[in-house]
């Protein structure tokens, strides 16, 4: 006799969220039970098993095997309702968000354009009347500019007109003065230029001579500096020329006293 049989409870389904808005589903069917060849009975002494009966056990057997399968199968399919009805469920309430937050946010978008142009129809009111005050202002002070700019031509008409007059008066005045008096005048301009020549001159002459003594004490320095030199490439001279006598050659500089 021949026993096929199926787990039903070793048949899994894995559902896994492969991105935003789908599902992946895995079914994993246990693998059939092998076949297990049932030990034979031993004969009972006086008992035969008759041909008949052992196709009935094997079609009993094979309806059994059916039955198992076909409540897998049945088993399977709810599964699957039951998943394809979550996901159902999910993509509706998905949908469900996702037009709720596209809803939310063309309202937003609204809102916030409106406010928008509320606020740049205030700017450029606000613009509008801060250009018209400013033209107000500008106005003013062109007019204020205007008025004194003609209180000062008047104002210099009056000082010309008391400046010729001055004048006038001080040319009749001059004119009033005695021939002695300005010859007194030009004596005393005389001898004020002829002062200013003298200290000019003066000056003129101890600028001199601070250069002069400046120039003497440069080339004092100077001649104290070739001296110094020459004193230098004498003791050069004088050290070169002992160095050859000690080496043992002979002194072909001679030395000056």
């Amino acid at each position: 006799m021949v026993n096929n049989t199926v787990d039903a409870e070793s048949t899994e389904i894995r559902c896994q969220e492969k991105s935003r808005g789908g599902l992946s589903y895995e079914v994993i069917l246990a693998e059939p039970a092998p076949n297990v060849a049932v030990p034979k009975r031993p004969v009972t002494p006086g008992k035969n098993v008759s041909v008949e009966e052992i196709e009935q056990k094997l079609k009993a057997a094979e309806e059994r095997r059916i039955s198992l399968e076909a409540k897998k199968m049945a088993d399977i399919s709810n599964k699957l309702a039951k998943v394809e009805e979550a996901t159902r469920k999910k993509d509706e309430i998905t949908n469900e968000f996702i037009t709720q937050t596209k809803e939310q946010l063309e309202s937003k978008m609204e809102l916030h354009v409106e406010k928008r142009e509320a606020i740049i129809s205030d700017l450029k009111e606000k613009l509008k009347i801060h250009s018209q005050e400013i033209e107000k202002t500008r106005e003013t002070l062109e007019q204020q500019k205007a008025n004194e700019q003609k209180a000062i031509e008047e104002k210099l008409k009056i000082a010309q007109s008391l400046r010729d007059e001055n004048i006038k008066k001080m040319l009749d005045r001059l004119k009033e003065h005695n021939t002695i008096k300005i010859a007194e005048i030009k004596s005393q301009n005389d001898q004020l230029e002829c002062q200013k020549l003298e200290e000019k001159a003066r000056i003129y002459e101890n600028k001199l001579f601070a250069a002069e003594q400046k120039r003497e004490k440069e080339l004092q320095k100077k001649i104290e500096k070739v001296q110094m030199l020459e004193r230098r490439a004498e003791l050069v001279r004088q050290n070169k020329a002992q160095s050859q006598d000690i080496d043992g050659q002979p002194n072909a500089i001679a030395s000056s006293g």
